[in-house]
């Protein structure tokens, strides 16, 4: 009689099955990368999720009317602070609505300035970049953020001169689409959705070519990588099952 096979032995089947592998690996991949359960997480609990915020556009302009900062951002603002109501520390999530933030700020030859003010939520937000002029890069160096929301016992004052984002060359913009979050202090931080700015180098009002974040470039780097893997895991199976039917081609023996 002659032997049954019970594998896979049709090219689909065995490319079907590496698919499988494949994807069960990335799954694995970027599993492994998630924090551990046992992480240290914030113990304030959360007031309030307003989800993604609009994307705003705001402009600093020079004495003569000459655009010299641009960015185009959503910002959600995150912080803890003590509570009225609670008495206890709470953190609180909130966007920033374009409608309603006004833009100021100004430009120096190395220095420039953001300032963004919401009358209605009480917030000020000021943002400083610096330009290095040997290697004309520049930088996000320092954020400022006072605010009096409701439910606070006291103003909330934050600020930091020492930090380091938003990395371009002068006379480009910087681009990132993702979600990143900006750490301020520990008690403030900021998200940034669809973000675009440019502090030095504007020729007219239009951004100069993008520099794209590493988020951005990782996001589109994925698909590329899976594919060229799905590509050649194909051409390897059906190169060995040619083989394989070419060797067995005289059949099973019988028994």
């Amino acid at each position: 009689m002659k032997l049954q096979r019970s594998h896979c032995d049709t090219p689909s089947c065995v490319v079907g099955l590496f698919i499988v592998l494949l994807a069960a690996t990335f799954h694995q991949s970027f599993a492994t990368d998630a924090p551990p359960t046992g992480s240290p997480q914030i113990a304030a609990p959360l007031l309030n999720n307003p989800g993604r915020p609009e994307t705003g556009n705001y402009t600093v302009k020079t004495s003569n009317g000459t655009a010299c900062l641009m960015a185009r951002m959503g910002l959600q603002i995150n912080i803890s602070f003590n509570s009225t109501t609670q008495n206890k520390t709470v953190l609180d999530l909130v966007n920033l609505q374009p409608n309603i933030t006004k833009s100021t700020g100004s430009c120096d030859v190395d220095s420039a300035s953001l300032v963004l003010t919401a009358d209605v939520e009480k917030t000020n937000l000021t943002f400083v970049f610096l330009l290095n002029a040997t290697t004309s890069k520049y930088h996000l160096s320092g954020v400022t953020l006072s605010a009096l929301w409701p439910d606070m016992s006291a103003p909330f004052i934050a600020t930091n001169g020492s930090l380091d984002y938003l990395q371009g060359t002068l006379g480009r913009s910087y681009m990132c689409h993702e979600e990143q979050t900006l750490d301020v202090v520990q008690s403030f931080s900021i998200n940034t959705f669809q973000l675009q700015v440019q502090p030095f180098g504007l020729t007219g009002e239009q951004f100069g070519a993008a520099e794209e974040c590493q988020l951005d470039e990782d996001d589109m780097l994925i698909p590329i990588i899976v594919g060229a893997a799905l590509a050649g895991l194909v051409l390897i199976v059906l190169v060995a099952y040619l083989i394989g039917r070419k060797r067995s081609h005289a059949g099973y023996q019988t028994i």
